[in-house]
This record gives C-alpha cells, sequence and structure tokens, in this order.
C-alpha cells in the first residue's frame, strides 16, 4: 500500500486534471499489486476490480498521520525538507531547488532516495 501511494506521489502531475481520478489511482495500485506479486514469485491472475470495493474505504487519518511522521523522523533532515516540501506543500522540483540551494537534479534524487527509504521501512515494518 505505501509503494502504492509513494507512486500516486510521483506520478501525480501525470494526471489530467479534468478525467477522473479512480481509474488512474487503480492503474497505479493494479501495478504496484503484480510487481509485489512478481518479486514473491506468484504469477497467478489477480483481478483488482473484485476487490476495488474494499479499497475505497476512508483510511483513519489519525493513523496515517503516525505512520507519516514516523518514516519522516527517520529520514536525514535534507531529505526530510524536501519530502516534506513536495507532498506537505506541494511544490516543484524547481521550486525546491531554488529553497535547499541545490540542482533539480540532485532534488529529484534525494527525492528518490527519500522515498525508497521510506518505503524499505514501510515494508519491513517500521511503522
Amino acid at each position: 500500500m505505501q509503494e502504492a501511494l509513494l507512486a500516486v506521489h510521483l506520478k501525480r502531475q501525470t494526471w489530467e486534471t479534468n478525467r477522473p481520478v479512480e481509474p488512474w489511482v487503480a492503474a497505479i495500485a493494479r501495478y504496484k499489486l503484480v510487481d509485489h506479486l512478481r518479486r514473491r514469485g506468484f504469477h497467478s491472475h489477480v483481478d483488482i476490480d473484485e476487490v476495488a470495493d474494499t479499497l475505497s474505504a476512508a483510511p483513519d487519518e489519525g493513523a496515517v498521520a503516525i505512520d507519516r511522521d514516523h518514516l519522516l523522523s527517520g529520514l536525514p533532515e535534507r531529505q526530510r525538507h524536501i519530502v516534506e516540501a513536495f507532498s506537505m506543500e506541494g511544490l516543484s522540483a524547481r521550486e525546491v531547488s531554488v529553497r535547499m540551494g541545490m540542482t533539480e537534479g540532485a532534488v529529484r534524487v534525494a527525492l528518490h532516495r527519500a522515498l525508497k527509504r521510506m518505503a524499505r521501512g514501510a515494508r519491513e515494518g517500521d511503522v
């Protein structure tokens, strides 16, 4: 789930605002599920449409904030600031690069590393 949410965040600029968001998110979730199952050696077909109704439950906002804060606290300060600028403030790579005094490429690399570290922490149950 964490990897799917991170993928949605990283690909948010690809969503066309004049189109429904649910099919776009479902496609990302489907691909992340397939990737997860392949890594585990599972090669059978799982139709996500059969479980789509169970995915629409609203998350417990308090638990999400605790998980997010816990994952962020495990990051080095610079990476934490970059993730917060992107995901909580909605800044672009250019804006973050100016704020942090880094190149856009360095910001993107730091963001990727931070998100990868957060995903690893979520998988390992550090949340």
